[in-house]
């Protein structure tokens, strides 16, 4: 079974997360499938635009949190104690990059947004061009408050410094109403309304000819690039390894394999847990 899905209808190019009995968790693979996915509707000379969504409860519920945080032992994610930053940023670089690959496609990406799009679902999300985000889906980086720091900087790009230092200083989740109301996603709708709205967009830019599609991203993105996008997204990405291999990120690596992840990032999230001191507040 492929883990991203391509499917062209039509004048849309169909890209579909597809690991629905794990949220769509990011794996070693998701990566590059997704970018291999990109390259293929941008090759299309019949693709206008693409509709990126997620198979099952969720658009994306970060990066496997069970694979790469539970397991004992070093992995892509997490080395231990000897950290290799070159080697760590080289690995998080490639993510990154293949993330953006929605960005550089020269065709509209419209990402519609279900149950979550959290973690790493949320950076794959905001590379995207215009996203629609159901009511009461749930859009945040719970990482920041221990273990992360999204590689793609795209929250300060949408929001400006203030709301971006809202939402990562706390990793609260927001719903899709708040996440419209700070401009951080396009729109959002009651969730059965969700398919037919991000349709009638994608609908809409097909009638477009490519050339005009694709120049008109070439501007916008390039005000952004000029902005310094490159180098914010080179310091997060080397910052997101830190921060897993901090005091703080060992200690949550630890908890999360003595406690398992769900406990931990409950303990995380609401924070019940000192991951300086390495136990609960008020123990």
């Amino acid at each position: 079974m492929s883990k991203v899905i391509f499917e062209k209808d039509g004048r849309i190019g169909r890209i579909i997360l597809n690991r629905p009995e794990k949220l769509n968790a990011i794996d070693d693979d998701i990566p590059n499938h997704l970018e291999k996915a990109v390259l293929a509707a941008e090759k299309d000379p019949g693709i206008h635009v693409v509709v990126l969504s997620g198979n099952g409860k969720a658009f994306c519920g970060g990066y496997d949190l069970k694979a790469y945080a539970e397991e004992k032992g070093p992995n892509n994610v997490y080395q231990g104690q000897n950290w290799d930053p070159i080697q760590d940023y080289k690995f998080m670089w490639n993510n990154t990059q293949k993330f953006m690959s929605l960005w550089r496609c020269s065709k509209p990406v419209l990402c519609k947004i279900h149950g979550f799009a959290v973690g790493g679902g949320s950076d794959i999300a905001l590379c995207s061009d215009l996203i629609y985000m159901a009511e009461n889906a749930k859009i945040g980086y719970m990482s920041t408050r221990v273990w992360g720091c999204p590689s793609t900087a795209m929250w300060v790009y949408r929001l400006g410094a203030e709301k971006a230092k809202r939402v990562l200083f706390t990793g609260d989740q927001i719903d899709g109403k708040e996440a419209a109301a700070l401009g951080l996603v396009l729109k959002s709708v009651p969730e059965n309304k969700l398919d037919e709205e991000v349709e009638g967009m994608a609908s809409r830019l097909s009638t477009v000819p490519i050339n005009q599609l694709a120049m008109q991203k070439m501007v916008i993105n390039q005000a952004v690039d000029a902005a310094g996008l490159a180098g914010t997204q080179q310091l997060a990405t080397l910052l997101d390894g830190i921060s897993r291999h901090s005091p703080e990120g060992h200690n949550f690596k630890n908890r999360v394999e003595e406690k398992g992840w769900k406990q931990a990032i409950t303990e995380r999230d609401e924070g019940t847990f000192d991951w300086t001191k390495n136990k609960l507040i008020g123990e």
